[in-house]
C-alpha cells in the first residue's frame, strides 16, 4: 500500500541476520533514520510458511524442550500481571480484543476475570488448540466489524504485520473513543540487543518485518493521533532472549551467562528504560 512505502524509502543496511528457526537463510536488517526503526528485507512471498515449525512456541502448547518449559513457566507469570494491567482501566462494559493471539491463553484468563473476549490468530493449528479451551478465535482483523473495544492487546505482534500503517489505523477504528491499545515489542536499543548484535534471538527475521524503538513507536501512532501514555518493562524477555541469542550465537545454551547477560540488560535499562521488551500502553488525544 502508498502508506507503507516510506518505512521502506532510503534503507541503510545494518545487520545481516539467520532464520535459526525454519530456514537457515539470511536477511538484511536494515535501518529507516525518518522513523528510528529498523526493517527487515526482503520480504518473502511465502512468509507464512516461515511460521510452519514445532519451534515457533506461540503457536503450540509444546513443553518439549528447556526453552518450552521455560517459555510457558514465563507465560503463567506474565498472564497475571497483563490482566492486572487490564483491570487497572477501569473500564464499565470490559471488552478486550486480543490481535494474534496464539492458542488463546491470554483471553482465557480475560473471560475468567468477566471480560468479554475476541481475540484474531491467523494459524489454524493455534485456533483449533484455543477453540478446546473455549476461546473461538477469527482468523483476520478485517473478520471484526459492527464492534469497538475498551482494550485492544498485540502481545509481540505489532513486529510481525505486513501492512504496519494500515493496520495501525483499523486498530483504531476498532477502539472505543477513550480506549486504550496495548503493544508489546522487542527493543532493539536494549543492551542485550546492542551485546548480541545479529545473533540477537528477537530480530527473529524474517517473521519479525519491523523492529521498534521507542521513538518509532511514538512516531507511528502520533500519525493516527494517539498518544503513548505509559511504557513499561518485560523484565522476563531479556532472560528468555538471551537464553535463545546464546545458543545462536555460540551454538550451545550457556544458561548461567545468558541469565548473566540478561540481569546485565536489565540493569543498565534501569538508567536508560530502555528493557529488551517494551509495554506500550496507548491513548486517543
Amino acid at each position: 500500500m502508498e502508506n507503507e512505502k516510506e518505512l521502506y524509502t532510503n534503507l541503510i543496511p545494518l545487520l545481516n541476520c539467520k532464520d535459526y528457526t525454519v530456514s537457515e537463510e539470511s536477511f538484511e536488517v536494515m535501518t529507516n533514520k525518518e522513523y528510528k526503526m529498523l526493517v527487515t528485507s526482503p520480504v518473502p512471498a511465502d512468509l507464512e510458511n516461515y511460521y510452519k515449525s514445532e519451534d515457533y512456541i506461540s503457536h503450540t502448547d509444546s513443553k518439549k524442550t528447556l526453552y518450552d518449559k521455560l517459555y510457558h513457566t514465563v507465560k503463567n507469570h506474565t498472564l497475571k500481571q497483563k490482566l492486572v494491567l487490564l483491570n487497572s482501566f477501569k473500564t464499565e462494559t470490559k471488552t478486550v480484543l486480543d490481535v494474534g493471539a496464539g492458542t488463546g491463553d491470554f483471553l482465557k484468563v480475560c473471560k475468567s476475570n468477566n471480560w468479554k473476549v475476541l481475540g484474531i490468530e491467523p494459524s489454524l493449528d493455534a485456533r483449533t488448540i484455543a477453540d478446546k479451551k473455549g476461546i473461538v478465535l477469527k482468523e483476520k482483523l478485517l473478520d471484526v466489524t459492527n464492534k469497538k473495544f475498551d482494550v485492544i492487546t498485540l502481545w509481540h505482534v505489532l513486529e510481525h504485520v505486513e501492512n504496519l500503517k494500515e493496520t495501525i489505523k483499523v486498530l483504531k477504528s476498532l477502539l472505543k473513543p477513550k480506549g486504550r491499545i496495548i503493544v508489546a515489542v522487542p527493543n532493539f536499543n536494549s543492551c542485550d540487543a546492542k551485546f548480541y548484535k545479529e545473533h540477537w534471538a528477537a530480530y527473529d527475521v524474517p517473521r519479525h518485518l519491523w523492529h521498534f524503538s521507542q521513538c518509532s513507536i511514538h512516531k507511528l501512532f502520533s500519525e493516527v493521533e494517539m498518544i503513548v501514555d505509559e511504557t513499561l518493562p518485560m523484565k522476563f524477555d531479556s532472560y528468555y532472549v538471551s537464553l535463545l541469542s546464546e545458543k545462536y550465537k555460540f551454538g550451545k545454551s550457556r544458561p548461567i551467562r545468558a541469565f548473566y547477560r540478561g540481569f546485565i540488560s536489565n540493569f543498565n535499562a534501569r538508567r536508560t528504560s530502555e528493557y529488551s521488551s517494551l509495554i506500550y500502553v496507548i491513548k486517543n488525544y
